[in-house]
């Protein structure tokens, strides 16, 4: 993989992984109640979530070329037809999909109720410290959140095989994608975490999390629309 084509892998699931979803939200509800540090635990649990979803669909794509390239030119256009539909929905909905913005901010404005119930006027973080799972539930529980979502593994398997040059050593780009993916993740779940609160309110000015979807719907198609160029090439070679 070449460093101009890793970088433009990056900058796609960088963008793509800004978009709230379970898992950032996950973030942000525990960094608010829990604090950073206990949070930590259940950012380890997503992330041994996201391992698990990502090594199946590695293997099952690394198992597929070498078994049945054939077969892996229509999981490719089947792939892009499925980041088509993303794509799609992801525009048409996006003025619509502020539903988890808003549980955010529906979570903050209830910490800071509770706060302000306490006679010593400490935040809502230190006190649930004391009351929060263990570090072990937490931990549990972020790994369910992760693998919670099945949908994860398609857009995987329609995500990846454009980015993966399958004439050469699969391993190294495989542990290239999985490095990428992984910094994106952990950046944007310590913003969440960090200053999710910050994040929610900047989000929803101006409709920019509306735009940010946007942005990520067409990233979905022209994705696809290379996947399929891909594919056409293969069948007339």
């Amino acid at each position: 993989m070449s460093i101009q084509l890793f970088m433009v892998y990056f900058a796609s699931v960088f963008l793509i992984s800004a978009t709230p979803g379970p898992n950032m939200l996950l973030a942000f509800q525990y960094g608010l109640n829990y604090g950073v540090k206990r949070t930590l635990w259940a950012l380890a649990g997503l992330s041994l979530g996201l391992f698990i979803l990502l090594l199946s669909t590695l293997l099952g794509i690394d198992v597929i070329s070498r078994e049945s390239p054939w077969l892996l030119e229509i999981v490719k256009a089947v792939g892009a037809s499925y980041l088509v539909y993303l794509g799609v929905t992801t525009w048409r909905d996006a003025d619509n999909n502020s539903s988890l913005m808003q549980d955010a901010k529906e979570v903050s404005a209830a910490a800071e109720a509770l706060d302000r119930s306490y006679p010593d006027a400490r935040s809502l973080s230190s006190a649930a410290v004391s009351i929060a799972p263990s570090n072990i539930k937490l931990f549990r529980a972020g790994v369910w959140v992760s693998l919670s979502n099945p949908k994860a593994i398609l857009f995987f398997a329609a995500f990846f095989p454009k980015f993966i040059n399958f004439s050469a050593p699969l391993w190294p780009q495989y542990i290239l994608l999985t490095v990428g993916l992984f910094m994106s993740e952990t950046i944007w779940q310590m913003i969440y975490m960090i200053g999710g609160k910050k994040l929610a309110g900047w989000l929803e000015v101006g409709h920019r999390l509306a735009w940010l979807n946007r942005i990520c719907g067409v990233i979905f198609i022209v994705i696809a629309a290379a996947l399929l160029t891909d594919v056409i090439k293969g069948f007339m070679a």
